[in-house]
């Protein structure tokens, strides 16, 4: 009898449903809803509200049930056997909060997502009342930032007091998802958790300070949290029905995108970096230990396999690139050949992406900044140049600061398939590239899925086995940094880094002699 696992990642933009078949190491399903062309009822743009106030990021959570719902019809009206699926795990965007009333409707219509900027007085106020972001650090081994959800709850708290009142449960988006395929259950597991600075990934604990300087009431409204290496339940007996799923399948605790990101690009051992190529830029590494960043620009969070995550995030990466590519009509491969007609290093001109605000550096009202360009120099080449450069650039000046040397760096995400990005990521971070094929974060969840059902059937395997037989890399854009390039990307890499502290009004090198060496 087969045994299929399943994992379901609910996206920023789309929800995608990925199933292997254990026993044959496959590959066997996946589907795929996008929001706003499937969904258009909800009025979204790349799977955000559209009419929002600036600064303004949120989703209607009901839209998420609808993807779900929808991908499973489209994976049973396939004809493949749901009812052979043992386990379900679900990934989640991260940060994004969900207001539940006592009767289990949405006690807020609209749920805030990881990209919403709104609530940057939130963040220091806390720190404030915290006495500052050293104390803030030591208490959630994070700095406070507008797209971790303790922020969220407090700016409900202080601007929709009636709503928060009628708050009977807040969930994160993965965990929202989950107490709908159960039918109720109410479970929260540190992975996810830790990306709401309110739980201390060090000590395993909700930070009680922070909560009571938040609202002393708040704890009752935060479901309990369980290891995320466990079931949490079987699957609803009304989906079951709907269907076609054993009323056996289990459910396990799931975890964020970025947790599940790192199973499924095989990052699950010590010495393996991650970046994450998509509207935003991810780059994490996995760690025995917890890693505190006295400067809080690297996120502390824990994994979904019992270690630990620390993490950076660019709120800019894609976004950029597809600005770009759809003013100008240009397909990615397009991109490539302008790319592939420019010179690394574009001359000295630099471009900072920090397009509507950017969260590393922690800079909510930042704009973009073109730094070396003439007034001949807007053409396509050298933007597209710039584009490439800046984004990973701005990327690379956050990396620096993860606890690791990277001699491998997998990468996922849309642009992990482009040459010319795969080449720029090894030049910049000298070291060689290696891009997964699949679905990133669905994969991840379903490899997770697997991976606690066999431990609890008393198969005892370990995570990377299940990763070794599910993960595939793309030889052909395998890239390795180039030599003759070093010297002009080490110059880059000092102009960004002085340009980037200028603009904090940070001590730093003078950009405009770095620029004349760089040119020189």
């Amino acid at each position: 009898m087969a045994r299929y696992f399943a994992g379901l990642d609910v996206s920023t933009q789309s929800c995608k449903f990925v199933i292997i078949d254990w026993d044959n190491h496959t590959l066997e399903y996946v589907g795929r809803v996008n929001y706003d062309e499937e969904l258009p009822q909800y009025k979204t743009e790349n799977g955000v509200a559209t009419g929002n106030e600036l600064g303004v990021s949120e989703s209607n959570p009901l839209m998420w049930i609808d993807a779900v719902e929808k991908v499973f019809k489209k994976t049973a009206d396939s004809g493949f056997p749901m009812k052979y699926i043992k386990s379900i795990s679900v990934s989640g965007q991260q940060h994004g909060l969900v207001a539940l009333d006592s009767s289990g409707n949405l006690a807020r219509t609209m749920a805030k997502l990881w990209n919403d900027f709104s609530t940057q007085e939130e963040c220091d106020l806390l720190t404030e009342k915290m006495g500052g972001n050293d104390n803030m650090i030591s208490e959630t081994s994070n700095t406070q930032r507008t797209g971790y959800t303790a922020a969220k709850i407090y700016h409900m708290y202080r601007h929709e007091r009636d709503i928060y009142n009628n708050t009977h449960i807040l969930f994160l988006v993965h965990n929202y998802i989950n107490w709908y395929l159960t039918g109720g259950v109410a479970v929260m597991e540190p992975g996810d958790t830790s990306g709401t600075a309110l739980w201390n990934p060090d000590t395993q604990n909700w930070s009680n300070d922070l909560i009571s300087i938040i609202d002393p009431d708040l704890a009752g409204k935060l479901p309990k949290v369980e290891s995320s290496t466990k079931s949490i339940g079987t699957i609803s007996k009304l989906l079951a029905e709907r269907f076609g799923f054993s009323i056996e399948c289990k459910i396990d605790a799931g975890s964020g995108d970025n947790m599940y990101g790192a199973v499924g690009t095989g990052n699950v051992k010590p010495g393996i970096v991650t970046v994450s190529l998509g509207t935003s830029g991810t780059a994490y590494t996995f760690l025995e230990k917890p890693y505190v960043d006295p400067e809080g620009e690297i996120a502390s969070f824990c994994d979904s396999t019992g270690n630990y995550l620390p993490l950076l995030c660019v709120s800019n990466l894609a976004n950029g690139f597809d600005e770009f590519c759809r003013i100008n009509n240009l397909s990615p491969r397009q991109f490539d050949e302008l790319i592939s007609e420019t010179e690394p290093g574009n001359d000295g001109r630099i471009l900072i992406p920090w397009y509507e605000g950017e969260r590393t550096p922690d800079i909510p009202n930042a704009t973009p900044i073109y730094f070396g360009f003439a007034l001949h120099d807007f053409d396509q080449k050298t933007l597209a140049r710039a584009i490439i450069e800046g984004h990973l650039l701005n990327l690379y000046n956050g990396f620096k600061s993860l606890p690791v040397i990277p001699k491998q760096i997998h990468l996922t995400g849309g642009l992990s398939q482009s040459p010319a990005w795969c080449q720029t990521i090894a030049d910049i971070f000298s070291a060689k590239t290696t891009p997964i094929i699949g679905e990133g974060a669905a994969l991840g969840a379903a490899i997770h899925a697997s991976w606690v059902w066999l431990n609890e059937a008393g198969e005892n395997v370990e995570i990377d086995e299940v990763c070794n037989k599910f993960i595939s890399f793309n030889k052909n854009l395998m890239k390795t940094p180039r030599p003759e390039f070093q010297s002009t990307y080490d110059k880059q890499k000092k102009l960004y880094q002085a340009l980037s502290s200028r603009v904090q009004g940070l001590k730093g090198d003078n950009p405009f002699q770095l620029h004349s060496a760089l040119k020189n």
